[in-house]
């Protein structure tokens, strides 16, 4: 079966040694290297979901009405819906039907935070917004978040308590062409997860976020909100998170008190 109009991804071929004068290859062209079908079905369906074919929380058309679409078998339409599955893309319901996932799910909003209480099990922690202003993006936001040098970003910043408190100290930059209107008061009153409400409101979904993390020392600022001594050891998670297509759309710069808690990582 032809596979469908689309995306074909192709392969950077490695650098080879010139043909002997007068051989056989000299003027044979370099062969292509195609993707695999299902990841070309998988691109297809990522570019659906970037245009908003599917909103987040909504069920896709079923694996025999995407095979039709596409005109391949459905086995490579199941190999591609779980792909994006396994990415976090998309979400499967035995009996129900494949879903796009949203940061509004319970089993979905928590999974870019890997703090883990030491006792117990983790509660939704209280969020404390302590600024919201837009500003020039500084040189190192505006590169990571692939902005040229004018543009303008929002920054916020924010606790998130366990109880009484403070655990976490946010700096979060975002383009502020994706996010007009938005301001402290709009994220404080909205009352579920910060990334559903980018969801809903702005149309932008975190998809999946590179991490770095380091120890470094809490400043005395810093250590004013988090209700620690200056000098006290801190976790610095710097995160950049992407919407569909790879492009970033958040930076975030965590500052972690783990006194009570612990910074947890599933390896598969």
């Amino acid at each position: 079966m032809d596979p469908p109009p689309g995306l074909c991804c192709n392969r950077a071929m490695p650098d080879a040694k010139p043909p002997a004068a007068g051989g056989a290859d000299a003027a044979a062209p370099a062969a292509p290297a195609f993707s695999p079908l299902y990841q070309q079905i998988q691109a297809l369906l990522t570019r659906s979901l970037t245009l908003g074919e599917w909103k987040p929380g909504e069920a896709l058309p079923s694996e025999p009405e995407l095979a039709q679409r596409f005109k391949v078998s459905q086995g490579t339409v199941r190999k591609a819906l779980d792909a994006l599955a396994a990415a976090g893309v998309l979400v499967r319901r035995q009996g129900r039907g494949t879903f796009v996932a949203t940061h509004a799910e319970a089993q979905v909003q928590y999974r870019f935070l890997r703090l883990m209480p030491d006792q117990g099990v983790r509660e939704a922690m209280r969020r404390r917004f302590l600024d919201c202003r837009r500003q020039r993006a500084p040189a190192e936001v505006a590169r990571a978040l692939g902005l040229g040098g004018g543009d303008s970003v929002l920054q916020i910043r924010r606790l998130l308590l366990a109880g009484e408190a403070p655990v976490v100290l946010d700096d979060i930059w975002l383009p502020a062409r994706l996010f007009k209107g938005l301001t402290a008061e709009r994220l404080a009153a909205y009352r579920g997860p910060m990334y559903g409400l980018f969801e809903a409101e702005f149309g932008v979904q975190m998809i999946r976020a590179d991490e770095k993390i380091r120890a470094v020392a809490a400043r005395a600022d810093e250590a004013a909100l988090l209700g620690v001594a200056e000098g006290s050891p801190l976790l610095l998670v710097e995160r950049l998170s992407f919407t569909y297509g790879g492009r970033p759309v958040e930076l975030r710069r965590g500052l972690y008190h783990t006194a009570s808690h612990y910074y947890r990582n599933e390896l598969n």
